[in-house]
């Protein structure tokens, strides 16, 4: 082979691994502007092109950023003689022209670019070497108060110059706790939520990281990474809630008045008030100092304490951290004078009352704040009308306005009224209010029952609650609308249970027999009612209730056909889902009230998994029951009545299913992505996960992991991470380029123990920028270009032969017609 096919061809192998193809696929042409990619880092004397000279062009010229590194050979062939370096120069723009023999230009020169791709060739560095930054106590988690900075002179826009920034280690680390994050794309470290609230000065005044920055995005065993020590000073955090204000109310001052202040850690921080509590107006302001004004009067009575947030922003309108609790109490000032209950308060006072007894009280009041000096009130009667039959006949308590007899027995028939006025007092204000005492009757007369026996009565056991079953009418020759002409109605016998009640009307003392609860044929069907007619106010001594106070009557319930009833709505049991066919799982019974006998029967049940005895209510299992499938299984229970009106009612019967290590371990997904790069420069590891269907117990899953052939063991090895992840590792770098299924077992250790052994591929193949490069190959069934050439000539001459075929018929079939057509003409010629 000569020297020249041997550069040829050195130039198309070069082409193929380096550049790929050139503009338009080919490795030699005419000149023309070009465009070619070179990897960076190449060996020297690496061609790129060649190039054809057309007559008369017999060398060509070469000029533009060549920097020493690019050539072109007189035959054309365009080629480096150093080593690329992207870092200092991305793109080289040369101009390459073809001259005659006299050195003249006869075509060009014409523009060649060639791009230098780049490599990972260089390692991340910090901009400094030594960090230092300071943090406030309880600052915002995530807000970033230190940034570190790496620079790549390798390509941002690849992998190679991608960086990811980690925290390597925090000192101290008190119990185990990071309270330190870092952002991996920007390099602003910043605290974490525990950070926020455990960091404290008095604890631990500072801090040191360790911060490492890697390139490729840390996704390469082939990284480079720097380090950086960075030292955090933590200060007090002066951002505190102020101590709670006290303000008197109705202030003369002029307003606003500072009240307190709150301060942000920094300076430019933007205030704001919050109240949360949406109150009508909202009387407080912050300035931009942080100090809080009321902006007018406060009103005790109207609202006698605030609670709301002071809220510091930055410039973006963020929060800086979380908002201060601002607490106001309004002070009371006697600016409230105390007020009557009612225009006039109205006593009722026997005449047979003892003296000293109370008749009743007046109770004033004040709104001012209560349990101070300011709404203690004092009693005292400045006034009695009539006077009769002396003044002074009351009393009135100093301090707590009940009102006493103090000299003699009230009679009716010296004044059936009195009429008090009492001045109620506090330290500043005086207000009278009127006291109204009527003198009634004694209570001498008995109720009297229109009727001794009311008769039967009968009602079905359904009636609704709250009907009127009955009006009951006594009457009381007492004083009318008094407490001893009132009346009160008390069953006393025959309603142990308590399903009636007796409601009496005020003006007529009708009284009026209700249901209180359902009647029950099957507990009483018949109920003997004994109703007292009684006051309110004691009878005098010598007077006592008797029988004409009391009436009787009969109640008689029927029945009415009711539907079972279940001891219990919803029943609940727990078995395991491994339990046998035909396990008792739980039990549900009911009851006819009229004492049929019940069937059961079940509904809901989807699945197929229960069963009841329909004469017990007992439920069995009937399948095999799968927790995976419904770990809350829930059906309903019907009970029929037998051999009445089938009348039914439902309950609900849950069955909580417990896990059985019943599901061997899983691969967490199809692992079709795996691979090394082909040759392997040293051996390396791959991670995968487990898992399974089983529940998920406190101690977490504990899967072990191995290889599922011993004939492996020499190439391959697997190691556990963790309880569900292990790495798949090569010993040594001898591998074919071609898909390893390699076989993984894995047990999960339970009771049983189960295991199960799965299939991971893996690849080794050429790798393009870090990514598997795989030629594509001609796929099975499609035949060679060959082959497929002659197939297509050979479909043409079929379709040219039936077009041959075609057009003969068509022209023999249009002969024959138009001789049939000029024999029909001589025909119709010779009829007419």
């Amino acid at each position: 082979m000569t020297t020249q096919a041997q550069l040829h061809c050195l130039c198309l192998l070069t082409l193929y691994l380096t550049t790929g193809y050139g503009q338009e696929g080919k490795f030699s042409g005419p000149l023309k502007p070009m465009e070619f990619s070179i990897f960076e880092g190449q060996e020297p004397s690496q061609p790129i092109f060649q190039f054809k000279a057309n007559p008369p062009a017999v060398t060509f010229k070469l000029t533009g950023e060549t920097d020493g590194i690019f050539q072109i050979q007189s035959d054309g062939l365009l080629y480096h003689n150093k080593s690329l370096d992207r870092e200092t120069r991305a793109v080289h723009r040369l101009q390459v022209s073809a001259l005659d023999a006299q050195g003249n230009t006869v075509e060009g020169p014409v523009p060649v670019t060639i791009e230098v791709k780049d490599i990972n060739d260089n390692r991340p560095v910090f901009l400094q070497q030594h960090y230092e930054g300071s943090v406030r106590q309880n600052s915002r988690p995530g807000k970033p108060f230190i940034y570190v900075n790496a620079t790549d002179l390798d390509d941002p826009a690849t992998l190679n110059g991608q960086l990811i920034y980690q925290i390597i280690m925090q000192l101290p680390k008190v119990n185990n706790v990071m309270y330190f994050q870092i952002n991996n794309q920007t390099g602003g470290i910043s605290l974490t939520p525990q950070g926020s609230q455990e960091l404290d000065p008095l604890k631990n005044p500072s801090y040191k990281l360790l911060v490492s920055v890697e390139d490729m995005g840390g996704l390469s065993e082939h990284s480079f990474t720097d380090s950086v020590h960075v030292d955090i000073t933590v200060k007090e955090n002066i951002w505190k809630p102020p101590e709670p204000v006290e303000i008197e109310e109705n202030s003369t001052e002029p307003y606003p008045i500072k009240i307190t202040q709150v301060q942000w850690n920094d300076p430019g921080a933007l205030y704001s008030l919050v109240d949360k509590e949406n109150t009508p107006r909202f009387p407080f302001s912050i300035d931009q100092k942080g100090d809080i004004y009321v902006t007018q009067p406060l009103d005790r009575e109207e609202k006698d304490a605030y609670v709301f947030y002071a809220v510091a922003r930055d410039e973006q309108g963020k929060s800086l951290s979380i908002p201060l609790k601002i607490q106001v109490k309004v002070k009371d000032i006697n600016d409230n004078p105390p007020t009557c209950p009612s225009p006039v308060t109205v006593l009722e006072v026997q005449e047979n009352e003892q003296i000293g007894s109370s008749i009743g009280s007046l109770t004033a009041h004040d709104m001012d704040e209560q349990d101070t000096i300011n709404s203690v009130l004092e009693y005292r009667i400045v006034d009695q009308t009539p006077k009769v039959p002396q003044d002074g006949l009351f009393l009135v308590q100093e301090f707590s306005g009940i009102l006493q007899l103090v000299v003699q027995s009230l009679r009716k028939w010296d004044t059936p009224q009195y009429n008090l006025t009492i001045e109620v007092s506090d330290r500043d204000f005086k207000t009278l209010c009127f006291v109204q005492i009527n003198v009634i009757d004694i209570n001498d007369q008995i109720p009297i029952f229109e009727k001794s026996d009311y008769g039967n009565l009968t009602f079905p056991e359904d009636t609704a609650v709250g009907s009127v079953i009955l009006t009951i009418q006594a009457t009381d020759a007492d004083e009318p609308h008094t407490g001893s002409s009132k009346i009160l109605y008390r069953i006393t016998q025959g309603d142990s249970e308590g399903r009636l009640e007796i409601e009496t009307d005020p003006q007529t003392n009708t009284g009026y027999v209700k249901l209180k609860k359902p009647l029950d044929f099957e507990t009483v069907a018949i109920h003997n009612i004994v109703v007292q007619a009684e006051n309110p106010e004691p009878l005098v001594p010598g007077v006592q209730y008797n029988a004409s106070s009391s009436t009787t009557f009969r109640l008689t319930v029927t029945d009415v056909n009711e539907a079972p009833q279940f001891f219990q709505q919803v029943s609940e049991a727990k078995v395991s889902e491994a339990v046998a066919k035909g396990t008792k799982v739980g039990n549900m019974t009911a009851k006819d009230p009229e004492g049929l006998d019940v069937s059961y029967s079940l509904r809901g049940d989807k699945r197929g998994w229960l069963r009841i005895d329909p004469a017990t209510g007992e439920i069995f299992s009937v399948a095999l029951l799968d927790r995976e499938a419904e770990s809350l299984y829930r059906v309903q229970v019907v009970a029929t009545e037998v051999g009445g009106s089938y009348l039914s009612s439902t309950a609900q019967f849950h069955l909580t299913l417990t896990d059985v290590n019943d599901n061997p371990p899983r691969l967490v997904k199809e692992y079709t992505g795996l691979f090394f790069c082909y040759p392997p420069k040293a051996p390396g590891s791959l991670i995968f996960e487990a898992t399974d269907d089983d529940e998920l117990t406190f101690r977490g899953r504990h899967f072990t992991f191995s290889l599922g052939s011993e004939s492996l063991q020499k190439d391959w090895e697997v190691s556990k991470i963790n309880g569900t992840h292990a790495r798949l590792s090569t010993k040594h770098t001898g591998f074919e380029e071609r898909v390893y299924n390699i076989p993984i077992r894995i047990g999960d250790g339970g009771r049983p123990p189960l295991e199960r052994t799965v299939s991971l591929p893996v690849t080794f193949c050429k790798c393009v920028e870090n990514r598997c490069f795989q030629p594509a190959a001609r796929m099975p069934g499609i035949p060679p270009v060959g082959m497929a050439v002659g197939i297509l000539l050979a479909t043409f001459l079929v379709i040219g032969i039936i077009l041959a075929v075609m057009f003969f018929r068509m022209k023999r079939d249009k002969g024959q017609h138009n001789a049939e057509s000029a024999q029909a003409s001589e025909t119709k010629a010779l009829r007419n």
